[in-house]
């Protein structure tokens, strides 16, 4: 009886707070539950040693990534100094799950109190590998890999609030199924969406944040997105959901944390910046993540973030700030030292790693790709047909460029019948263009065009007057509005021109004479038919005009269209960049 009342004891005492460190930590605590009393040791009792409570610091490694969009396969390249001359830089092939895989276990193995953390956009805009079986395939590659926390980012509403909801929960897909075979199990990580409210129930969609014990001492996890997510994402995407301030957010959760004993925080965000240095540089950062981490409550201690996906390592306003590249290919090594007496951080540093592929594949990531890649191989392998050179999503300072042009063009291909539109004009949105599109011996498969345009969007064709396309060509530029942040040129057909300068005022930098179709200039007060995607035609990227068009009729897939404009034009050109001029 003494025994099993002395190990009582010993439980007792573990279970308090102050006696965490000495028993062991490293495992996240539901914010919600309240720490039972302790047990009270009988009198008759053998005496139990009073542990000695830690006070050496407390080492912490956390493991970032943000914007992989699915991208299981290897394919890209990172830009870094080179080895053999510092004045100069090399490329490195980097990402790749099977490679992530590996890194990940090789940073982990440095200290047993780690986090591997997302900063959202994890899933959507991904490659068909993925793609085509709803991002199943990646949420089961990050189950393997130990992700523990992904912040929602806008891609991640790509399909819908409930489509996201089921990610985490798991089934199969409403109208596919599990094309897997097997029932999708969800992921094993937690999604956290601090800033996105249901306006029904005015409860946040996931939670707002996850605490992690590291040997006793608290660490909070609060995760969300960027506000602007209802201008980037298709409306019914967002239906029914609200998306408040990144900063006003966080900075209201700091006094529920602290009443919780909680002083290190970590804030997860899908928003980012922009710098002109390397992956470990802070030169000029610019952009609306600035803005946030400026407005944070003093008691955050690092941000992780995203959406950009550039690399910097930078300290704004005391804090540490990261972002991790994109598509798996860099990891942001963050080390955070915890006082265990004050509960808080003391230090912080980062480094961003580039996950190269000179490393052992990580096996389990292998058989997940395997198994996909015979499901998906014959259709992402068949040859669609050919064109006489490369076309590139490079812009030229107009903002024209040879992709987009194509593309443009496919889709007045596809909307010019009367019966499918009766189209004269399409515009595209250069973020939709996702890849260039390089052939091989000339020929181009069809994974190729879904990887340029991963998104399964719809033609849409509507009726627009000559002032509306003015409009629309004047909401492309920073300072027409509060929800366009920078330049965002569209993407026109051919036959259709215009010229613009970035010198004039906002909603004055098109010349209206300039605006022609088949070289007559348009008039404002007639009409013409406009072919756009789903995403653009509900006002997305902030051109809010197109929600006014009238005599609207749906058409095919974007992707589709594509196919069958190279399948129609053997050998296509490569168009020359005439369509939009830039005068100053």
């Amino acid at each position: 009886m003494k025994i099993r009342a002395s190990v009582q004891a010993v439980l007792a005492i573990c279970a308090m707070p102050l006696f965490l460190s000495a028993c062991g930590g490293g495992s996240f605590t539901d914010p919600t539950l309240t720490t039972p009393a302790a047990t009270t040791t009988p009198a008759s009792a053998t005496p139990t040693p009073i542990p000695v409570v830690n006070t050496a610091p407390i080492e912490v490694k956390m493991l970032a990534i943000n914007d992989f969009h699915g991208n299981l396969k290897p394919g890209g390249t990172v830009t870094i100094p080179d080895p053999a001359d510092a004045t100069k830089t090399i490329k490195v092939a980097a990402g790749g799950s099977e490679y992530l895989a590996t890194w990940l276990k090789t940073l982990k193995a440095k200290n047993p109190n780690n986090i591997i953390v997302s900063a959202g956009d994890l899933i959507g805009a991904s490659p068909l590998l993925s793609a085509l079986f709803h991002d199943e395939p990646t949420i089961e590659a990050m189950n393997e890999m130990g992700l523990e926390l992904n912040a929602v980012g806008n891609h991640e509403f790509d399909e819908g609030s409930t489509e996201l909801l089921r990610m985490q929960s798991g089934g199969c897909h409403p109208t596919d199924g599990c094309k897997a075979g097997t029932t999708f199990g969800g992921a094993k990580f937690k999604f956290l969406a601090a800033n996105v409210v249901d306006s029904k129930s005015g409860k946040t969609l996931f939670p707002e944040y996850q605490v992690k014990e590291f040997s006793g001492v608290k660490v909070a996890f609060i995760g969300m997105t960027l506000k602007n997510t209802p201008g980037i994402v298709t409306p019914s995407g967002v239906a029914g959901l609200t998306f408040k301030d990144e900063a006003d957010t966080v900075n209201a959760l700091v006094p529920k944390l602290k009443t919780q004993g909680i002083e290190a925080i970590v804030v997860l965000v899908h928003e980012g910046g922009t710098q002109l240095g390397g992956l470990n540089e802070c030169k000029g950062v610019s952009g609306a993540i600035v803005d946030i981490v400026k407005r944070l409550d003093p008691a955050v201690d690092a941000v992780v973030s995203g959406h950009t996906h550039q690399a910097y390592n930078c300290q704004i306003n005391g804090k540490l700030v990261t972002s991790a590249n994109q598509y798996g290919r860099v990891i942001s090594e963050i080390d955070l030292t915890l006082d265990p007496k004050t509960r808080d951080v003391i230090k912080s540093s980062a480094k961003n790693i580039v996950v190269t592929n000179d490393v052992a594949k990580d096996a389990v990531q292998t058989a997940i790709i395997t198994k996909y890649d015979a499901l998906v191989t014959p259709l992402e392998n068949r040859i669609v047909g050919t064109i006489a050179g490369a076309l590139l999503k490079t812009t030229n300072p107009a903002g024209e460029s040879t992709l987009g042009d194509v593309i443009a063009d496919s889709q007045l291909a596809a909307t010019t019948p009367a019966n499918m539109g009766a189209a004269q004009i399409a515009f595209m949105n250069p973020g939709g263009v996702r890849a260039d599109l390089i052939p091989v011996a000339a020929q181009v498969t069809y994974g190729q065009l879904f990887t340029v345009q991963p998104f399964g969007n719809t033609l849409v064709s509507m009726t627009l007057n000559g002032a509306q396309i003015k409009e629309m060509l004047e909401q492309q530029f920073m300072g027409y509005s509060n929800n366009q942040p920078f330049n965002r040129i569209l993407l026109v057909s051919n036959g259709f021109s215009y010229s613009w300068d970035s010198t004039l005022a906002a909603g004055q930098k098109v010349d209206a004479a300039s605006i022609k179709l088949n070289g007559v200039a348009i008039s404002s007060v007639l009409n013409y038919r406009v072919t756009v995607n789903n995403y653009l035609a509900s006002g997305g990227d902030g051109f809010t005009v197109l929600t006014k068009g009238t005599n609207i009729l749906g058409g095919a897939q974007d992707v589709d269209a594509f196919e069958a404009y190279i399948k129609a034009n053997p050998n296509l050109a490569v168009p020359t960049l005439n369509r939009v001029v830039k005068i100053k």
